[in-house]
């Protein structure tokens, strides 16, 4: 018993062993970050210093942008270490900081996402009462019950993981730790943990989903309800951006999680989480605001804040 932990460290198999594709993967993914990064930034940037922008949905987008920044930065600049080194271990501390992040963040980000659909859903169906009801103080609180909520759903099962022992093979064959291939080193009977793994997932990403599903099953309906055509564009174009993130953010953690086992599984695991650690975060800007017309408003050019070279290189881009 005294032995009984003996891993120290893990070893991360990453995408693949040949060197090539490891140094294409390597730029691909570097490039990416780096767009992810000063895409979310932007938008943190032009929702602070744009007046017309200071709303609930864009305190929310604010919020959701500094998640995402965390959520594809506790995976990504590891990854590109161990490409970059050919050094795929990661010490027992560090894996369990980056799954405990990685979870802590992501489920934020569900909760997150059900506070933006429940916003559209009092915007569109019950416009009289919104500026009530999503007063500034409100959205802070909602705020932050969805970083709360995040931390303590997830508090209880990373103790639980992060007490056990690992006393067998340390490698993972992922890109980063994730729960489920950790689970399978543990060397004592796990049936406790995955009930409480199955038990949370249902709450975090189940229970955001269904309110997700239900406001915009009012917000549809309401929608149709509208007599003019113009009308009911101008309404349905505030949440299609919003469906866009649900869709792929949910899609892609349903898949990886939820997902039968089967051969083959890992591997395509590894492509949804390429999914939902590097391409939704990049996606995000563009699908929330790079096309929004209040976004690209004169006013910011006024301003000079596209003027800065590497908001205007990004921009661009886009």
């Amino acid at each position: 018993m005294q032995n009984i932990t003996m891993v120290r460290e893990f070893i991360l198999l990453g995408f693949t062993h040949d060197f090539r594709l490891a140094i294409l993967l390597f730029l691909l993914l570097s490039i990416t970050y780096i767009l992810t990064l000063m895409g979310n930034t932007m938008i943190i940037v032009i929702t602070l210093m744009n007046h017309q922008l200071h709303t609930p949905m864009y305190f929310f987008l604010r919020h959701f942008a500094i998640l995402e920044v965390g959520f594809t930065t506790t995976v990504i600049p590891k990854a590109l270490a161990n490409i970059a080194l050919g050094h795929k271990t990661i010490s027992l501390q560090g894996c369990f900081t980056q799954s405990f992040l990685y979870f802590v963040l992501g489920t934020m980000e569900f909760i997150l996402l059900a506070v933006m659909s429940m916003d559209r859903y009092l915007a569109i169906c019950n416009p009289l009462h919104y500026p009530a009801i999503m007063t500034d103080r409100t959205c802070s609180w909602l705020v932050l019950c969805s970083w709360v909520g995040g931390l303590l759903l997830i508090m209880g099962p990373s103790a639980i993981l992060f007490h056990m022992p690992f006393c067998g093979p340390n490698t993972i064959n992922h890109f980063f730790c994730d729960s489920g291939p950790l689970i399978k080193l543990v060397c004592v009977d796990t049936s406790l943990l995955e009930f409480i793994d199955l038990l949370t997932a249902t709450l975090s990403l189940f229970g955001s989903l269904a309110i997700n599903i239900v406001s915009y099953a009012n917000i549809i309906s309401t929608i149709f309800h509208i007599p003019s055509t113009t009308g009911r564009q101008k309404a349905f174009s505030t949440c299609v951006s919003h469906i866009t993130v649900v869709s792929i953010t949910y899609g892609s953690c349903i898949f990886m999680y939820i997902k039968p086992s089967g051969a083959g599984k890992i591997d395509l695991s590894k492509a949804a989480a390429v999914l939902n650690t590097v391409v939704s975060p990049l996606l995000n800007p563009f699908i929330y605001c790079l096309r929004n017309k209040q976004v690209k408003d004169k006013n910011l050019l006024r301003e000079g804040f596209f003027k800065i070279a590497p908001f205007n290189g990004i921009l661009s881009l886009y």
